[in-house]
């Protein structure tokens, strides 16, 4: 069979309040793209419907390209998101956050980028001011500071949940990034910087979503970030320096 164009990987973990209807704003949005497209669903081991759910999508519609991947285990949305990038078929690869805070139109023009030569395209989120999320952009702009700070990498947004990639250059980075969890996305992003893949980071509204409850937890994910941080900027620092 002919590889899609794109391959794009929905990581779902307790999905089951949003899965369904996100996932039809999602069909609608790639009927009208004029790719071919795959979906790969990676269930990392959700403890309610949402593997029922998949099945459920898959079954009602068979005339669309679509796959699942279930975990044994949690592994983390990195780990979700990497397996889903090894199993994808099309030229082009990306995965987007299933509650569509970054909203699902703005997956054209990360394509178009990759179509006029860049090897990743991302959101750059642009927060909309909600009740409630202040602290999570305050908190969201310090991490990239320190993202900088640490390991020179000059990216304003590492951590949306809405990358896309040339696959073929992407699979050269993905086993030198070995978080699993929420990290992984700094390291795939500073380790593609570094392999010298073009980066286009491009503007998107951001509206946080108020539907389900978010799996991160602020204050110790935040702790658990700056910690690995720290250990990949010295990381860098020493393979800068050679050895001695």
């Amino acid at each position: 069979m002919q590889p899609p164009d794109l391959s794009l990987i929905l990581a779902c973990y307790n999905e089951e309040a949003i899965l369904e209807q996100r996932t039809g704003k999602i069909f609608e949005v790639l009927d009208r793209l004029g790719f071919s497209i795959e979906v790969i669903f990676v269930d990392d081991a959700s403890a309610d419907e949402t593997g029922r759910l998949i099945d459920r999508i898959l079954i009602e519609n068979p005339g669309r390209p679509l796959r699942k991947i279930a975990h044994a285990h949690n592994t983390g949305r990195g780990g979700a998101v990497s397996d889903g990038i090894r199993a994808a078929r099309g030229n082009y690869v990306g995965f987007i956050d299933v509650d569509l805070e970054v909203n699902p139109d703005y997956i054209a023009p990360c394509v178009r980028a990759l179509d006029q030569g860049y090897d990743v395209a991302t959101a750059r989120r642009i927060y909309k001011i909600q009740p409630g999320s202040l602290h999570r952009q305050i908190m969201s702009r310090g991490y990239s500071v320190l993202v900088r700070w640490q390991t020179a990498v000059p990216l304003t947004d590492t951590e949306t949940g809405f990358k896309f990639f040339r696959r073929d250059r992407i699979l050269l980075v993905l086993d030198q990034v070995h978080d699993q969890g929420w990290f992984w996305d700094t390291e795939i992003m500073v380790q593609a910087h570094r392999a010298g893949l073009r980066i286009i980071e491009i503007p998107t509204p951001f509206e946080r979503c108020t539907d389900k409850a978010s799996s991160v937890r602020i204050w110790r994910d935040s702790l658990n970030q700056y910690r690995k941080l720290r250990q990949l900027g010295r990381a860098i620092a020493r393979d800068k320096a050679g050895p001695r």
